[in-house]
């Protein structure tokens, strides 16, 4: 009989430490009431919605780049530059898209974010964008034409709508397996919510391999 009791005093501590029991709907997560397309890589999609602009963006940054490392091989990552309703933020991600055409998005990121948040320099037009990214090796007529591109502007509109069928309030936010949104102030917890929804899809039957 006691042994009885241990086993269902055991089974509740497991339940209550589980990653599910750990964070809750509606508090630690927002679950999307119409689940949204994934990409077409057999993966569990996370994506980030962001702005160079942002400042708790910018701080979100580094422990965003230490926690991707750590991702399961069976999920895929894509940021999301989003304006919000912000000029220079819209500005900002038709600069993304227009640097990911020209192959120099990767290399330009840290120090756009660098730039803006810890230098002060002003890079929330086309003018100043195109200037700051001729004087770190951009071919400035080849940017010049990728900013003001059918595609490029496509691409920034095609991120906004997305943000708005995510329901996203503000960024840093991430976005998991096209069902869970998770964004705050609490950068840290963050990312443990996104690790234990992850968790939670695996136990769903995601075969999630690291």
């Amino acid at each position: 009989m006691r042994l009885g009791i241990g086993i269902v005093a055991l089974a509740f501590l497991a339940l209550s430490t589980s990653p599910q029991a750990s964070i809750v709907a509606g508090h630690d997560y927002m679950v999307l009431d119409t689940p949204q397309r994934q990409g077409n890589t057999g993966k569990v999609e996370v994506l980030e919605f962001f702005s160079w602009g942002c400042p708790h963006c910018y701080a979100f940054y580094p422990k965003l780049a230490r926690w991707l490392a750590t991702l399961p091989k069976d999920t895929s990552f894509k940021r999301i530059p989003v304006g919000l309703g912000h000029p220079e933020w819209e500005a900002l991600a038709k600069a993304y898209y227009a640097l990911q055409s020209t192959g120099d998005v990767d290399r330009l990121d840290t120090q756009i974010f660098e730039d803006i948040h810890k230098n002060h320099v002003w890079l929330y037009d086309e003018a100043s964008i195109t200037a700051w990214v001729g004087k770190h090796g951009v071919d400035m007529p080849k940017f010049t034409a990728a900013f003001r591109s059918f595609g490029v502007n496509t691409s920034a509109g095609q991120a906004e709508q997305k943000a708005i069928d995510y329901r996203i309030p503000g960024v840093p936010a991430l976005a998991i397996a096209g069902k869970y949104m998770v964004e705050g102030g609490d950068h840290a917890k963050m990312l443990s919510t996104s690790d234990q929804l992850l968790a939670m899809e695996r136990a769903a039957g995601k075969k999630l391999v690291k």
